[in-house]
Order: structure tokens, then C-alpha cells, then sequence
């Protein structure tokens, strides 16, 4: 007889087993994660919309840990940015971009937007046209008035929500659209 023999257990079925084997393992996931992370029902500062052009990836995360904001953010990625949330040509993504928002707000209490587009990108010459970025000047009008129409369309919808735009640079470098 060993130290154990005496205490007597209900019959553990394969079911509950493995059912206390996933919980066990999630305990053991979630505790892994580091502090300061956002989880789901908790608050982060913002949701940021951003391009999914590959060559500005590491701009935006070195221009948000910048701006003390690293771990803060919910992220929505959009060909074009700005003008993924809104445009008459792929409609769906616009869909993505308010859902995303709507649980943004609601799962992490997000009350401010950043959309931070970018110089030479191809979604704007693709929806667009060529005529809309053919230089410099003519690109940034382009970007500034499309930032400004999601900017409305948001306030609109949630006149609560605070809402920064900008335009990045090749470089990572932001004009702040005011």
C-alpha cells in the first residue's frame, strides 16, 4: 500500500482527461504572454490603418514605438490605407475596415484612429489612375483629400472617436495631416 492508496477518486473518463489536459495548456499559453500586451476586454490607445506595402513595415513600427505607442495599438492592414476603408471599387474592404473599428471599440476601448498612408503607392495608381499621383504635388493632394473623407466618415459614425492622419514617406518619415 503506498501513501495514496487510501484516498479514493472518481473514475476519470478519456473526455474529462483531455478536456483537463486543454485547459492546462491554455493556463500555460496565456501565462506566457508578455505584460503589457493587449488582450481581449482590455485598452489599448488606438487603432491604427495602415498600407500593406512590404517596404514600410519596419517605418511604421519604429515611427509608433517613436511615439511611445508600442504594444498600444490594434493594427488594420489595407492595400491603399485610406483609401482601402473607402473607395467604390473593392467595397468589401471598406466593410473589413468598420467592422474591425466597431470591435476595436468594443474590445478594447479604442476612442482614437490613426491612418497613415503613404507616398508611391501602387493601390492609388491601381484604383486611382496615374493621373491622380503623376507627381509629387498631385499625389499629396490626392492622399490629403482621401485622409480627409475617412477622417468625415468616421467622425460621422462616432463623433467620440479621435482621429489623426497622415502621409509617410519612403523613409518613414510623417507629414501630420492637419
Amino acid at each position: 500500500m503506498t501513501c495514496c492508496d487510501h484516498i479514493q477518486s472518481p473514475r476519470m473518463t478519456r473526455r474529462k482527461a483531455m478536456q483537463a489536459v486543454a485547459l492546462g495548456a491554455g493556463v500555460s499559453l496565456l501565462s506566457t504572454l508578455q505584460p503589457g500586451v493587449a488582450r481581449a476586454g482590455g485598452h489599448t490607445e488606438m487603432l491604427l490603418l495602415t498600407c500593406m506595402d512590404f517596404r514600410l513595415v519596419h517605418h511604421v513600427e519604429t515611427y509608433m514605438n517613436a511615439r511611445g505607442l508600442q504594444d498600444k495599438f490594434d493594427h488594420v492592414v489595407l492595400a491603399g490605407a485610406s483609401l482601402g476603408a473607402l473607395n467604390d471599387r473593392f467595397p468589401a474592404w471598406s466593410e473589413v475596415f468598420w467592422q474591425h473599428l466597431d470591435l476595436a471599440i468594443s474590445l478594447h476601448e479604442v476612442h482614437r484612429v490613426m491612418i497613415l498612408d503613404h507616398r508611391d503607392c501602387g493601390a492609388y495608381k491601381m484604383i486611382l489612375g496615374e493621373p491622380a499621383v503623376k507627381d509629387a504635388d498631385t499625389e499629396l493632394k490626392s492622399h490629403v483629400k482621401q485622409l480627409y473623407a475617412v477622417r468625415s466618415a468616421i467622425l460621422v459614425k462616432h463623433p467620440h472617436m479621435e482621429v489623426e492622419i497622415g502621409l509617410m514617406a519612403l523613409d518613414g518619415t510623417v507629414l501630420q495631416v492637419v
